[in-house]
């Protein structure tokens, strides 16, 4: 992990320029002190200001705004530093959660001070020994994260009001996390049905409940999605893009994806770059 201040001349990638797309393999937690800025996370924008976070994790692509200034604190993380427990704990895999997080003035004064405690912990390389030092880090890095999983859960809660929970709720959690496992090579929602124990019935219910779209929908914006962050991020040819997204077959991919954006996949990736 690394934690350390966000100025003019933050670097994020040695050959890569900040307003080009990123994809990264870790988390990225922003803190900002100044703004607005409007970034990029997963084709979405979102504007932040002062007090604002923004949390990008492990696969989602983002991209800096040029002209924008950005101030604050910035955190990164490999998620394996931190043990299985916490990160089921913090949900650090919660996709499903808003990268854009509005704290209100208590929230902020705690986010603050756990990460100014978190910084100074990590700048700290000579009080302890090394094994104590990543201990402690380890601590402090939990403490921090479970203030930001519980403002990014119930920010998304809120976001949730005026639909049904509850009974369905976990069946929708199950479903949701086997999509994200199988997207790639199963887009059946009688398959999942299946392999979850559910009647597509029940699943239609659930997944409605908690997202307000049918089951198909759900998979095939979770398909869109990585062909996007594939088209958008390799130069892998389109072909390629729809056969590691379950289409063999390039022609039906490039039908599926105008279909869901009103573009072919061509024309995505040149108006984005």
């Amino acid at each position: 992990m690394r934690v350390g201040p966000l100025g003019a001349d933050r670097t994020w990638h040695a050959h890569a320029p900040l307003h080009r797309v990123h994809r990264v393999d870790f988390h990225i937690v922003m803190l900002l002190t100044g703004g607005p800025v409007r970034h990029m996370i997963d084709f979405a924008e979102y504007e932040a200001s002062a007090g604002d976070l923004l949390w990008i994790r492990p696969g989602q692509v983002h991209r800096f705004a040029p002209e924008a200034e950005y101030r604050g604190t910035v955190l990164t993380m490999q998620p394996g530093f931190l043990p299985p427990a916490t990160v089921e704990a913090t949900g650090l895999y919660r996709y499903d959660l808003p990268p854009l997080l509005h704290p209100d003035e208590a929230r902020l004064a705690g986010l603050t001070a756990s990460l100014d405690q978190l910084r100074r912990e990590y700048e700290d390389a000579t009080t302890l020994p090394l094994s104590l030092h990543t201990a402690v880090l380890r601590h402090t890095l939990s403490a921090f994260l479970l203030r930001l999983a519980h403002l990014a859960a119930g920010s998304a809660h809120a976001a949730r009001q005026g639909r049904a929970e509850a009974p369905g709720d976990s069946t929708f959690t199950l479903f949701r996390d086997a999509v994200e496992r199988g997207f790639a090579t199963n887009h059946s929602v009688s398959a999942y049905a299946d392999a979850l124990g559910y009647s597509r019935r029940t699943l239609v219910r659930a997944v409605r409940a908690a997202t307000g779209e049918t089951p198909k929908g759900f998979i095939d914006k979770r398909v869109v999605l990585e062909a996007k962050r594939l088209l958008a991020h390799t130069e892998m040819p389109i072909g390629r893009v729809g056969a590691a997204v379950g289409f063999p077959d390039a022609a039906n991919f490039s039908k599926f994806f105008q279909q869901h954006t009103d573009q072919t996949p061509a024309a995505f990736r040149a108006e984005l770059r």
